[in-house]
């Protein structure tokens, strides 16, 4: 489904604990570092590391083998619920002033701040 933007819709924000539900990371938690809504991809804290081999470019930064976060998809991942301490899925609920909230599906608790 997409936004008003044209960007696909995504209920997972950047500073968000997320658990990874499947693949080679299955049962890890970490924080959102960055949200790609157009490729539905995020990257999150010390998970799905890759090495990268870079050239030297300067004596700023020399050549080697890089470790770093890629990114992993949407769909594998889910949202962690501080109350909960389980991974949840998320809902919107419309607050008396017009705004919108995350909650949390199990137990209703408000995920973050918006």
């Amino acid at each position: 489904m997409r936004g008003a933007s044209g960007l696909p819709k995504v209920k997972i924000h950047k500073n968000d604990t997320v658990m990874v539900i499947t693949g080679r990371d299955r049962g890890k938690t970490g924080k959102v570092l960055r949200v790609m809504p157009a490729e539905g991809r995020l990257v999150v804290e010390r998970l799905n590391m890759v090495k990268r081999h870079t050239k030297p470019r300067g004596a700023a930064s020399p050549g080697g083998i890089v470790e770093k976060e890629a990114p992993i998809h949407i769909s594998n991942v889910m949202v962690m619920c501080d109350r909960c301490n389980a991974p949840v899925r998320i809902g919107i609920k419309l607050n008396a002033d017009g705004s919108k909230s995350r909650i949390c599906r199990r137990c209703g608790d408000v995920l973050g701040s918006d």
